[in-house]
């Protein structure tokens, strides 16, 4: 496998199983970390990817990924056993596992397409969040070091929250339940659809904004990809609507430097206690 300069391209870095097919081998980086496991938006992308080695060329992209979490993940190796139900002309759908030390960590359904290949139309009613300047909104290096000790995930991210929704970080919430902001990877690499699968998970629960601060574990997370995104800043928003029975959704919008709506997710996580 040829290396990479890329943090991500590493963090989701596979190799195929010489004598079992459809088996992918890998390692989870402690570089992204939230708490004590791995971030859930890196082991959908991991397990995403070895999916996309295993459709082959023709469907090089994700249209749709579920995941499912079912324990904990934690740095080290894993391995990624998938199946491709069907391969068609334009959608091949598979499944995978993600496991550690043969124990399951996530299972995924996915379903496979070539996004560069999609027509063009766009009839949509939503808008993009408006935001203030990057430069004007408040970037990690203003984040406690506390925080950043126990989330090393941020240091892989170069994310820009907007003023209005970070509240939260003062013990001032805003109680709408919505946070936003721009978003890079820290190094630069530009965004595709696997990175976008992090991008989902990447901003701080949505819970801060209700006041609920600390761990929110995601039970099950579903991206939809759009179209390829174009290079420069994403613009990213976080909401939710609904907070009971101590679990919480949080929907996603991610646009691109274009203005065009390239991803949307949804989870369910459990509320921080």
């Amino acid at each position: 496998m040829p290396e990479t300069t890329s943090e991500f391209d590493r963090g989701i870095a596979l190799t195929p199983h010489p004598e079992e097919p459809g088996r992918y081998d890998g390692e989870l980086g402690e570089g992204w970390q939230i708490g004590g496991g791995v971030n859930g938006g890196l082991l959908l992308a991991f397990a995403a990817h070895a999916l996309a080695l295993e459709a082959g060329p023709g469907h090089p992209h994700p249209l749709t990924v579920s995941g499912t979490y079912v324990s904990p993940s934690r740095p080290g190796p894993a391995t990624v056993r998938t199946e491709i139900m069907r391969r068609g002309r334009t959608l091949a759908t598979g499944s995978a596992v993600l496991s550690q030390d043969g124990e399951e960590r996530l299972r995924v359904t996915a379903a496979f397409t070539d996004l560069a290949a999609l027509d063009d139309e766009v009839a949509t009613t939503a808008v993009p969040p408006v935001l203030p300047a990057p430069e004007q909104c408040i970037g990690i290096e203003h984040a406690p070091k506390e925080l950043i000790a126990q989330a090393a995930l941020l240091e892989r991210m170069d994310l820009r929250l907007d003023p209005a929704t970070v509240g939260w970080a003062l013990g001032q919430p805003s109680k709408e339940g919505r946070i936003q902001g721009w978003f890079k990877l820290a190094d630069g690499r530009p965004a595709d659809p696997l990175s976008l699968l992090l991008t989902a998970d990447a901003l701080p629960p949505v819970t801060f904004d209700l006041g609920r601060p600390g761990w929110a574990p995601t039970i099950e997370l579903t991206v939809h990809l759009r179209a390829l995104p174009a290079d420069g800043w994403l613009r990213v928003s976080h909401a939710t609507r609904n907070v009971a029975g101590g679990y919480f959704e949080e929907d996603c919008e991610i646009w691109d430097a274009d203005g065009r709506l390239v991803a949307q997710s949804r989870q369910l996580a459990k509320t921080p206690r």
